[in-house]
């Protein structure tokens, strides 16, 4: 790399943002490495340039196979021709792990993915969210729930994190759609395909204001085994996971146990005894889930959960302390411009220079806290004066 780089062989994020992404997108490439040892491997040698210029003898001290060193050595460029051609599109992004974008919520979990492929709204994979996920083959109740709670939650500012399949994936990003809210797909493909391929229309849809993600190279296909991975980053970017409907052997379940690992909350909602699909559900519950009946069961649930995430500090932003009496920061700043009176995001945008979008995060928590309340016409008010 270039004289940007740190002692350590580390590059900054402003210089990985404006260099070649090629090391990057070609370790990636190697059978054998997975995220972990991507990762383990950027802790050693610094960069993926790094990894890539090492000797054998070092790469072996670092504890790759032989065989993997061999493909490292023999490594062809022109593999990563596709994932250089999609990068030229409009609204297509790479997002690295040492970017100062990528989302913290995500680098907590045990085996973050170094890369990720975007198309669409990058910045939302920073927003708060809720992941939302169910069976392939819901009944009509299940479908009807998951759409009004994706309503609920898109009203209230959240985005809504699930998989673009079948079922509840589909009708927790149309909900969301009609609500005109955020919402965040993503896929156990590269991202030029979209699986299933009935849902490109609701891709194209998701891409306009919200986004696809993936981990996945451009060229890969849908497999089984790449569920699973998918679904460990629905729940590693998000605060906590609904689980509408589920059978006992489902992928859904997948989500909620990565969600459990991960120390995210997993909320639950049941349904009748004599319904297979809805014993996911009862299970989870009887495992720690919390039941819930309502959007408003979750959201209550969320406000601590999202005060923890946002009151994480990475060493360079100053802690926040939320609470009815007390707050400081970007949150003061905000709720000093609040009237008691209804007032607008763009009239909070003007008198603060936040963006929409900060604005949106911010007001979630300040109403979760009962510290601002909405009104009709997108409107909000302060209810109290402390």
């Amino acid at each position: 790399m270039d004289s940007s780089n740190g002692e350590d062989g580390r590059v900054s994020s402003a210089s990985i943002l404006a260099s070649d992404y090629r090391p990057w997108l070609a370790l990636w490439r190697i059978t054998g490495v997975g995220a972990k040892t991507y990762l383990s491997l950027l802790e050693v040698f610094g960069t993926p340039e790094n990894v890539l210029g090492a000797s054998a003898a070092s790469l072996k001290q670092a504890g790759l196979s032989s065989a993997v060193i061999q493909q490292i050595k023999n490594l062809d460029e022109r593999e990563i021709e596709p994932d250089l051609n999609w990068l030229k599109r409009e609204d297509c992004h790479l997002m690295c792990w040492y970017d100062e974008d990528y989302p913290l919520l995500l680098k907590e979990i045990p085996d973050p993915p170094p890369i990720l492929f975007i198309r669409g709204n990058r910045s939302l994979l920073e927003s708060l969210q809720i992941a939302m996920v169910g069976t392939r083959n819901p009944s009509p109740m299940a479908m009807k729930t998951a759409h009004a709670f994706s309503k609920s939650f898109a009203t209230f500012g959240l985005t809504v994190t699930s998989g673009l399949a079948l079922g509840v994936d589909q009708a927790a990003h149309e909900g969301v759609l009609e609500a005109g809210g955020k919402t965040i797909a993503v896929a156990a493909t590269g991202l030029d395909r979209v699986y299933p391929a009935g849902h490109k229309p609701l891709a194209e849809e998701i891409i306009k204001s919200g986004a696809l993600v993936s981990e996945f190279p451009i060229g890969t296909q849908p497999k089984p085994g790449y569920f699973p991975r998918r679904n460990r980053i629905i729940s590693g970017l998000s605060l906590g996971v609904l689980v509408v409907e589920a059978a006992i052997k489902s992928g859904t379940l997948i989500t909620a146990k990565h969600a459990m690992e991960q120390g995210r909350e997993v909320f639950a909602i049941p349904g009748s005894i004599h319904n297979p699909l809805a014993k996911g559900c009862h299970h989870l519950i009887r495992q720690g889930a919390k039941l819930v009946e309502t959007a408003e069961d979750v959201l209550e649930e969320l406000g601590n959960l999202s005060l923890a995430a946002l009151s994480e500090d990475d060493g360079q932003n100053e802690e926040l302390r939320l609470n009815k009496t007390s707050i400081t920061g970007d949150y003061a700043v905000l709720l000093e411009k609040i009237a008691f009176d209804p007032t607008s995001v763009d009239e909070l945008i003007t008198e603060t220079n936040f963006t929409a979008e900060e604005i949106s995060s911010m007001l979630l928590v300040l109403e979760l806290q009962g510290l601002v309340s909405s009104a009709p016409g997108g409107l909000f008010y302060r209810c109290s004066a402390e």
